[in-house]
């Protein structure tokens, strides 16, 4: 299926120059007056060399169908992750580094969107959002929570993100997967 350069999105996989490329990274830029393009960090699925190309709205780019399947995960050996297909429990492996930053977002036994294709895993989708304990954050500060300023906080799996002033250490909050950004606190279970 042809789609607009414009068009590519993070974790896509792209048939460009008679390679498979998994998408990594897309930012769209507008420089100064000239149009608008998609920067894109590409990463050739069968030897893992890395491309960043730009693509204009007008160029039309042949997106490759994947298989799609819900897998969990199972646990991480050195640098491979484990995951098992819900339906066969199939077991499969693959690089942290096809997981990019998201990789610790991972939590054991964590229901995910495996994408497949001729069988070989390329990429996988994290639940839009997950939650997780803050471990380090600036203590409060009276009358500052009528600002709209955040304060950087570190979470339980060594993530630093920017969560409002009012959040203290200590509180459980759910992070966007896909943004890396804070959300909302998490409702205290009852």
């Amino acid at each position: 299926m042809k789609i607009d350069g414009g068009a590519v999105r993070m974790g896509m996989v792209i048939e460009w120059q008679d390679k498979l490329w998994l998408v990594v990274k897309h930012e769209i830029r507008t420089p100064g007056n000239l149009r608008s393009f998609n920067q894109v960090e590409l990463k050739d699925i069968k030897t893992g060399t890395k491309n960043t190309p730009r693509f204009s709205s007008a160029e039309k780019i042949e997106r490759v169908s994947l298989d799609s399947k819900v897998c969990n995960y199972l646990y991480a050996d050195g640098d491979m992750l484990t995951f098992m297909d819900n339906d066969n429990y199939e077991q499969f492996t693959m690089h942290k580094d096809m997981l990019g930053e998201r990789v610790k977002f991972l939590q054991d036994g964590m229901t995910v969107q495996m994408e497949t294709y001729e069988g070989k895993p390329l990429s996988v989708k994290l639940p839009q959002k997950v939650t997780l304990k803050i471990v380090e954050a600036d203590p409060v500060v009276k009358g500052q929570t009528a600002a709209s300023s955040y304060k950087p906080a570190i979470l339980e799996n060594g993530v630093r993100v920017m969560v409002p002033p009012f959040i203290p250490a200590g509180e459980t909050i759910i992070i966007d997967t896909d943004t890396l950004e804070y959300v909302e606190r998490a409702k205290a279970a009852s």
